[in-house]
Parts: structure tokens; sequence; C-alpha cells
């Protein structure tokens, strides 16, 4: 019993070397030995993903479909209701900072389940599992049946006979979208996974290139005033600002990869200020183009020609 609480008094201590002092000295008895295995196990992941891919990372998983609801957000909530987009990512970077915190107190933290343990037992644990396994579940689901809509829209009258079957176009482009995404679930390495990472970041970038390219050189134009506060619509702006903030599932993800776990702050700050700057800028240029006319999703109020439709498949598609 000496020996066990020893170790536990010289390995749970997170303000001492793990490993340090263990090493400088030669292991000769079996008790310091166990002690230095022990304290193996303590020692702290060390990531291969440098700081600019683990951007990728996150600004891929914020700036995602979100973007072309923002204008719809605005004009539900009014003007004004654009200070609430910043409220919301203010609140979301500082939560994600102590997310942080939690992971930097104690190395065998790796998740949200292991954060959900230390703060209230292995309910807490079951619970945080639970909840994040369904948000995961139910925004993949979400997202194949969103693609398969949108690009059935693009592409009309598509369908498949098999074995006396009809699949519609909307099943097709689910079944292809999520074959499309499948091999990037196998990738484990997040460094490789960071060149389709920026994919989706170059879609948003052509998306904001898109409207402006339309208000300015298609002729459409930024003639809409919209409306200043619009209290009924507030809920709904709200819901659509927080749905672009809903990648806290992969952050203990990304800061385990992380080859410097000191810089994730400045991630978290730089990531969040970049799209956020973006979904500012989509919700305004969309709001002035349509106004109260605006879709639910502004590129249905693009034109038809062939760019907007280039812009919209590769849109979906990232």
């Amino acid at each position: 019993m000496s020996m066990a609480g020893e170790q536990g008094d010289r390995c749970s201590s997170i303000t001492i070397p793990l490993l340090d002092d263990e090493k400088v000295h030669q292991v000769n008895g079996s008790e310091e030995a166990l002690v230095a295995k022990t304290c193996d196990l303590h020692t702290a992941h060390v990531g291969n993903t440098s700081f600019f891919k683990t951007c990728f990372h996150l600004i891929n998983a914020l700036s995602g479909v979100g973007i072309i609801s923002m204008p719809y957000a605005l004009a539900s909530g009014g003007w004004l209701s654009i200070s609430l987009l910043f409220v919301i990512a203010i609140a979301c970077c500082y939560t994600g900072m102590l997310v942080k915190r939690c992971m930097d107190m104690d190395p065998d933290i790796k998740n949200f389940p292991d954060i959900g343990q230390r703060a209230f037992g292995d309910k807490g644990r079951i619970i945080v599992s639970i909840a994040m396994n369904s948000e995961l579940f139910l925004v993949v689901t979400g997202f194949l049946i969103l693609e398969g809509d949108n690009l059935n829209k693009l592409v009309p009258n598509m369908q498949l006979e098999l074995a006396g079957l009809t699949i519609g176009g909307t099943t097709i482009f689910t079944m292809i979208a999520a074959l499309v995404i499948l091999p990037s679930v196998l990738l484990e390495d997040l460094s490789m996974l960071s060149y389709v990472s920026a994919s989706g970041a170059l879609a948003s970038s052509i998306f904001l290139l898109s409207i402006f390219w339309n208000g300015t050189i298609d002729g459409t134009g930024f003639h809409a005033k919209g409306t200043i506060f619009r209290l009924s619509g507030i809920p709904s702006a709200v819901s659509l600002y927080a749905f672009c903030y809903s990648a806290h599932p992969i952050l203990p993800t990304l800061y385990n990869s992380m080859r410097d776990k000191s810089q994730f702050s400045r991630v978290l700050s730089i990531c969040f200020s970049v799209c956020t700057l973006g979904y500012a800028a989509a919700g305004v240029l969309g709001y002035l183009m349509f106004g109260q006319e605006v879709e639910s999703q502004v590129t249905l109020n693009l034109p038809t020609g062939f760019m907007a439709l280039q812009q919209k498949v590769y849109t979906y598609v990232c």
C-alpha cells in the first residue's frame, strides 16, 4: 500500500517533470522501474501537425455550409442582430480556450468524455459521450441530406432503375456524397487531412468571391436597405449564428495532434476571427443584394448561368 501511495504521489502531480527525474538516474530497483513505467503512461501525447495545418482544420470545421444562410439570418433579425454573431463567436472561442486549459492541467485528458468524467464521474462520461456522438451522427446525417437535396436541384430528373426499384435523384446524390466523403474518414494522420481541409476553406473563399462578383460584375447591385431590428426573428437568427460554431467536438483531437500545443490558443483566436469576418461579410453582402427576399440559402437567389452553377456545385461538394 505504501509503495502504491508513493507511486501515486510521484506521478499524479502535473507540476513536476513527468519523466525527466526518472531518466536522470539509473533505474536499479524493481520499484524504481515500476515508477518509471507508470509515469510513461501519463506522458502527454506528442502530435506532428503544424500550426498552419491545424488552422486549416479548424477553419474548415468552422466555415461550413452555415455561411450560405448568413444573409437569411441577417434578414430574420435585422441589421442589429449581426452583433449577436460576434457575441456568440467570442463565447465559443473562450469556451475553446477553457477546453485547452482542462487538457493542459491533466495530460490524461484526450477528449470531452474525459473532461466529463473529471467533472462528474462516470455518469458525466456517459452523458457527454451520448451527447457528443448523437450530435456528430445527426450533423453528418444532416449534411448528407443537404448535399442530396441541393445537388438534385442542380441536376434534376436524375433517377436509377435497379432490380425493379426506382432510386430518386436525392437518394443517388446522397449516396454519392457519402462515398466521396468516406475515404477522408480513413485518414488517421491529421497532417494529411489538412489538404482536404484546405479545399473546404477554398470553397468558402470562392463563395464570398462569387457573391461579390454577382453583386458588382453581374449587375445585381447592393441596393436593398433591409430592416434595423426584428424581435420576432431573433430566435431564428441566433440559432443560425450558433450553428456556424458547432466545431467544439473536434477541438480535443486538434489539440492532441499539434506539434506545439502552446500555440493552440493562437489557433483558436485566428480561426474564429477569420471565420467570423467571413460570415459577417457573406451576411452583409447577401442582405444588401436581396433584402427581405433572400432565400434560406442565398445560393438559391443567384442566377442560373454557367458560372453560378459551377460555384454552387463546388460550394455544396466542399
